[in-house]
């Protein structure tokens, strides 16, 4: 599970440099609605990462094995929720937030089954 810390560790690195673009590079390039769009990606993205260190650092007390499944549940959602977000608001393409439902579904899915394989592995 150390490789989903450190994965969470460089999606934490890679959401607050996009969190200075759009803090910085895009302020004066895209509307104020799509800049909130942008940070909201970026919010999700963050909290996300982090989420992938604490689930990394579990695994260290329960069972590690079933707890990559909600990792990769968790980095999908990243890339298609904030990914989605991130695009959206770039390029002004509505279509491409059909997307991102798919990504909060995601991370729905990720937290559950982080949920479910906690439970689980405490009543072993």
């Amino acid at each position: 599970m150390r490789g989903w810390i450190i994965t969470g560790a460089v999606m934490a690195g890679i959401a607050i440099l996009l969190g200075a673009f759009g803090a910085h590079g895009l302020k004066n390039k895209i509307t104020a609605d799509y800049l909130i769009v942008f940070d909201t990606g970026v919010k999700y993205h963050f909290y996300h990462s982090l989420g992938l260190m604490i689930i990394g650092i579990l695994a260290f007390h329960f069972p590690s094995e079933p707890l990559h499944i909600p990792c990769i549940f968790i980095v999908s959602g990243i890339i298609l929720f904030s990914g989605s977000l991130y695009v959206l608001s770039i390029t002004g393409l509505k279509w491409i937030g059909a997307i991102t439902p798919f990504g909060g579904i995601s991370f729905i899915i990720g937290w559950f089954l982080t949920a479910y394989y906690l439970l689980k592995g405490t009543s072993s």
